[in-house]
C-alpha cells in the first residue's frame, strides 16, 4: 500500500502543477505528467518534450516536497 491509496492523483498532480508555478516554474508540463512509483514511494513527475522540469515526492501525509535531486530511473 502506498501514501497515494488514499489520495486522489489528479489533486496530487494539480497540487504539483501549481506548486511548480508558485515557485517561478515557467515552461509548461506537459498533460501527461501525473504521479509515479519507485521503490515503493510516491512522486509526481512534471515534464514536458524538454525533459523533467520538476518532481516532487509525496509524504505519508499527502504534503509535496519539491526534489532538487531525484532517482535517476524517474529521468529515463
Amino acid at each position: 500500500m502506498t501514501s497515494t491509496d488514499h489520495l486522489n492523483l489528479d489533486d496530487l498532480t494539480r497540487r504539483a502543477f501549481a506548486a511548480y508555478f508558485r515557485s517561478g516554474g515557467t515552461e509548461q508540463p506537459s498533460s501527461a505528467s501525473g504521479v509515479v512509483v519507485h521503490d515503493g514511494k510516491d512522486y509526481v513527475q512534471l515534464f514536458n518534450v524538454a525533459g523533467t522540469l520538476a518532481i516532487y515526492r509525496v509524504k505519508p501525509d499527502g504534503s509535496l516536497k519539491r526534489l532538487r535531486r531525484w532517482p535517476a530511473e524517474l529521468d529515463a
